[in-house]
């Protein structure tokens, strides 16, 4: 068994604030016995998306950054002195195209890679087709503590993002993500649990919390069981959210629920697939 921390907090308008939080947070919650930690959505900014873009004046131009940023080292540094594996989220760039992205790093510090979002909103608060690009997939990584895939932000409201990872192997499933403090988060929290349970994963969502010009954002954190159980559920406020991770208990319900194994089964190349399902 291992400890799961979600990091949930406010952004300050600097990166380097930010940073100095994430440090805090990381060594509090490894000597709280976490082994991972997960951040919420544009961990290192304010939420720019609030606003449509502007060519003229463009406030995320000074956050966006690639993988040799040294914000990404810094962090990759602090997963190492902790011995923790981290589930970032920055706005990054890849080949000239820009990305809401979370790079996934070992305990040694090691950065496995980066899962870039996938499904992009675009309605009022959330303007994110003005700054994203799709992500093409999604990835699962090898970690000291299991197998992690990543589902940021809207991209959890699509079964397809879960299963997506499931069907890879995920054991845990981190989501960074940005919900505001007017929306139904008993509605939110029951998403978890229920995507946890349909793919007999552990499950971690990172909100944002805190005020930023005149937008509350909402907090409330959630961790859910492979069985759906909500295990923890955070308050508005600034939390180290912990919960238990079993994987022998996730393998003993992953098992027994069978879900997964008969999907495997039809996508197999030839199987004609369950009654309906072609």
């Amino acid at each position: 068994m291992f400890k799961i921390a979600v990091l949930q907090h406010a952004m300050a308008a600097e990166i380097d604030a930010n940073l100095d939080t994430a440090e805090r947070l990381m060594r509090d919650a490894a000597e709280a016995g976490a082994r991972l930690v997960v951040f919420p959505e544009l961990q290192l900014s304010p939420f720019f998306p609030k606003r449509r873009a502007n060519a003229k004046q463009d406030p995320s131009a000074q956050y966006l950054m690639d993988r040799t940023h040294p914000a990404l080292k810094r962090l990759s540094e602090l997963a190492k002195a902790h011995k923790l594996v981290t589930v970032a989220n920055l706005y990054m760039s890849r080949n000239g195209r820009r990305f809401d992205a979370s790079p996934v790093i070992d305990a040694d510090g090691t950065v496995l890679g980066v899962s870039e979002m996938v499904h992009v909103a675009q309605f009022d608060g959330f303007w994110e087709k003005d700054y994203y690009d799709h992500g093409e997939g999604f990835e699962v990584y090898d970690t000291a503590v299991g197998r992690i895939g990543v589902v940021i932000c809207y991209d959890r409201h699509f079964p397809e993002s879960w299963r997506a990872c499931a069907l890879k192997g995920a054991e845990i499933i981190a989501t960074p993500a940005c919900n505001l403090a007017h929306e139904n988060l008993d509605l939110f929290a029951h998403e978890i649990g229920v995507m946890a349970m349909q793919n007999s994963v552990y499950a971690a969502m990172a909100n944002r919390c805190g005020n930023e010009d005149g937008q509350a954002y909402a907090g409330h954190s959630v961790i859910a069981g492979p069985d759906g159980a909500l295990l923890a559920r955070a308050g508005s406020d600034e939390q180290i959210l912990i919960a238990e991770c079993d994987p022998r208990h996730r393998l003993k319900i992953a098992r027994k629920a069978g879900w997964l194994a008969e999907l495997q089964d039809w996508l197999k190349p030839g199987a004609e697939g369950p009654v309906g399902v072609s």
